[in-house]
C-alpha cells in the first residue's frame, strides 16, 4: 500500500518537530487505529454479541469489556513495532524465525484471513439482502462490487483509505448511539454485567471466547504495524517518541469507540430479546424480531450500521491479507485475485445450505484459535532490545502482555476440550 502523500508526511514531520501542536495538525496523525478499529466491530461481532445479549442478558458485558482492553495493548504495541522498526509483523517473522515456523505461521495467518472475509464478507450481504429484500446470493455480489471499488482508492494512498473507513466507523457509531437511546436499557445491570466475571454455562464459553475472537482480531495485529511501518520517515528518537505517544493516544480513543459499539450491542441484544425472546442467535431473526419490539427504525439502524461493517471490514481484511502474504512470503498478487479467492468461503458456505449466522459464530471461533499466533509473534519482538532499542517494552507491559495471549490461550484450551466433550471441572 502506498503512503502518506508528500504534502501529508511534511505536515506530520514539521508537526513532530514543533513544541507545540494545534488541533489540526493533530489530525494528521489519525488513520492507522481507526482502519483497524474496524475488525474491532466486524459482522462476527454482531453474531457474538446478540447471542451474548440474548441468552445471558448483561451478564458477558465483562468478557466485552475485557477483550477491548486486550486488543487495545496489543494495537499499541503492533502500532509501536511499525514505527520503531520500518518493518511490519509478518517481515520481522520472515527475517527472525527459522523457515519452518514462517511456513506454519503464513498458513495459520492465511486460515485466520479467510475466516476473516467469511464474517465480514457474509454480514455484508446480509445486511443488503434484508435491508432490500433480495437473495442472499445477490446481496453477495453487490458487496463484492462496492469492496472491490473502496480498494481501488488503496492505489491513492492512506489518507483517501483512512478518511473513507472513517466515515463507515461515524455512521456505525451513530446508528447505535440511536439504538441505545430507542432501547430501555438496564443500567444498573449494566454496570453490574461490566465488573462482575460470571460464566454461567459451557455456551456461555463458546459465545465468550467468540466474543474475544471477534473483538482481538489477527489480521488487526499484522495491519496496524503495516499501517504505521511507512506513515512517514522518523530517524530522530525525540521526534520517533513523540509519534508513539501520539499513536498510544489514538489507539485509546478508536478502541474505546469499538469498545463501546459493542458494549452497546450487547446491551440492545439484552434489552430487547432476553425476557422472552432469548432464542434469538441470528442476525436475520434478530431484525424481524427487533421490528416490532422496537420499531422499524431501530431495525433499519441495525441493518445500516451492519451493512457499513460489513463492507468496512472486509475492505479492511482484504488490505491486511495482502500484507501477510507480501510480508510473509515477498509475493504480491492484484488486489482483484486477493478479493476473488477470500470470497471463495463465503459462497460455498451459502452453497452447501450452511447457517449464515452459524458460520460467523465459528469463524469467529477458528480467529481465536489462530489468534495466538500474531500475539506470541508480537509479544516477543517488542521485548527485544536488538529489534526495538530504548523502545522495548517494560517489564510491566512485558507481564501485561503475556498475560494477555496467556488467557487467550487457556480460553481457547477450554474450548476445544469442551468442543471434544472433554469434562472441564470448573464449569
Amino acid at each position: 500500500m502506498n503512503s502518506l502523500t508528500d504534502k501529508a508526511r511534511s505536515s506530520i514531520e514539521d508537526a513532530l518537530a514543533s513544541p507545540t501542536i494545534g488541533w489540526k495538525a493533530r489530525l494528521m496523525f489519525l488513520g492507522p487505529a481507526v482502519i483497524a478499529s474496524v475488525a474491532y466491530m466486524d459482522p462476527g461481532n454482531y453474531a457474538t454479541n446478540i447471542q451474548a445479549g440474548a441468552g445471558y442478558g448483561y451478564k458477558l458485558l465483562w468478557v466485552v469489556l475485557l477483550a477491548n482492553l486486550i486488543a487495545m495493548l496489543f494495537q499499541a504495541l503492533s502500532a509501536r513495532l511499525g514505527i520503531v522498526t520500518g518493518k511490519n509483523l509478518a517481515e520481522l517473522s520472515r527475517d527472525n524465525f527459522p523457515r519452518p515456523v514462517v511456513w506454519i505461521m503464513w498458513v495459520v495467518s492465511e486460515i485466520a484471513a479467510m475466516a476473516t472475509d467469511l464474517a465480514e464478507f457474509l454480514g455484508g450481504a446480509i445486511g443488503l439482502a434484508l435491508l432490500f429484500d433480495l437473495p442472499l446470493f445477490a446481496g453477495m455480489i453487490i458487496t463484492a462490487i462496492i469492496t472491490y471499488g473502496i480498494l481501488l482508492f488503496e492505489g491513492r494512498g492512506y489518507r483517501p483509505m483512512e478518511l473513507i473507513i472513517g466515515a463507515f466507523v461515524g455512521i456505525i457509531g451513530l446508528c447505535y448511539l440511536a439504538e441505545v437511546l430507542i432501547a430501555p436499557i438496564d443500567w444498573s445491570a449494566t454496570a453490574r454485567g461490566l465488573v462482575t466475571p460470571d460464566m454461567p454455562d459451557s455456551a456461555a464459553l463458546a459465545i465468550a471466547v467468540g466474543i474475544i475472537g471477534a473483538t482481538v482480531m489477527p489480521h488487526a495485529i499484522y495491519l496496524h504495524s503495516g499501517l504505521t511501518q511507512n506513515r512517514t520517515q522518523v530517524t530522530d528518537i525525540k521526534h520517533k517518541r513523540r509519534l508513539v505517544r501520539f499513536s498510544n493516544i489514538e489507539v485509546v480513543l478508536a478502541l474505546a469507540v469499538a469498545g463501546m459499539i459493542n458494549m452497546a450491542m450487547v446491551m440492545m441484544a439484552a434489552s430487547a430479546f432476553h425476557e422472552g425472546h432469548s432464542q434469538v442467535a441470528e442476525i436475520e431473526t434478530a431484525y424481524h424480531t427487533l421490528t416490532p419490539l422496537l420499531g422499524a427504525a431501530a431495525a433499519a439502524m441495525f441493518l445500516t450500521s451492519l451493512i457499513c461493517s460489513g463492507i468496512s471490514s472486509s475492505v479492511v481484511g482484504t488490505m491486511a491479507g495482502q500484507m501477510i502474504m507480501q510480508g510473509f512470503l515477498h509475493f504480491r498478487v492484484p488486489v482483484w485475485v486477493r478479493r476473488l479467492v477470500t470470497m471463495v468461503p463465503a459462497f460455498a458456505v451459502v452453497a452447501l445450505g450452511v447457517n449464515p449466522t452459524q458460520a460467523l459464530i465459528w469463524s469467529q471461533v477458528v480467529l481465536s484459535i489462530s489468534l495466538p499466533v500474531p500475539m506470541i509473534a508480537l509479544v516477543i519482538f517488542v521485548s527485544r532490545r536488538d529489534i526495538m532499542g530504548e523502545f522495548a517494552t517494560s517489564m510491566v507491559t512485558r507481564l501485561l502482555s503475556i498475560l494477555g495471549a496467556s488467557l487467550v490461550l487457556v480460553l481457547n484450551f477450554v474450548l476445544l476440550a469442551d468442543f471434544f466433550g472433554i469434562a472441564i471441572p470448573f464449569l
